[in-house]
């Protein structure tokens, strides 16, 4: 424990009887691990807090990269609006280009869609047979 021999151990107990006496010596061991457990609680609090910070971070950057790409699509659609187009072959590669990048587009929204809400799961009860009524059920 703490690189500590037995011998190191039992000397600071011995240490600690002398000072604190057999009264006291409970209650400031009681107080000394209420101490370690809220050490131990912060640690864990603030690791927690640390780990939530960076899946903020990852959506941040992932957000970016889709951004990005977007940015990309609508310079594509500006130039191609700002293009010449002078054959119905050029007007299909491009509408078909557009509709490729559309549907990619849709494709990681969705991914990231699942990603940040909660999965809910469809609880169906099954359904009671109807009974004809018996002809003493009449009323």
């Amino acid at each position: 424990m703490f690189g500590m021999g037995l011998s190191e151990i039992f000397f600071i107990i011995v240490i600690a009887i002398l000072f604190l006496g057999p009264d006291k010596l409970p209650d400031a061991m009681v107080q000394i691990a209420k101490f370690f457990k809220s050490i131990k609680r912060t640690v864990n609090d603030a690791k927690s807090s640390f780990e939530e910070e960076l899946k903020i971070s990852e959506l941040k950057e992932e957000a970016f990269r889709y951004k990005k790409q977007l940015d990309e699509a609508t310079q594509k659609l500006e130039r191609v609006r700002s293009m010449d187009i002078t054959s119905l072959d050029d007007l299909t590669e491009t509408v078909e280009d557009v509709k490729k990048s559309e549907n990619r587009l849709e494709a990681e929204a969705q991914e990231i869609k699942e990603k940040i809400e909660p999965k809910r799961e469809v609880v169906t009860f099954p359904k009671k047979p109807k009974t004809p009524l018996k002809k003493d059920d009449n009323v």
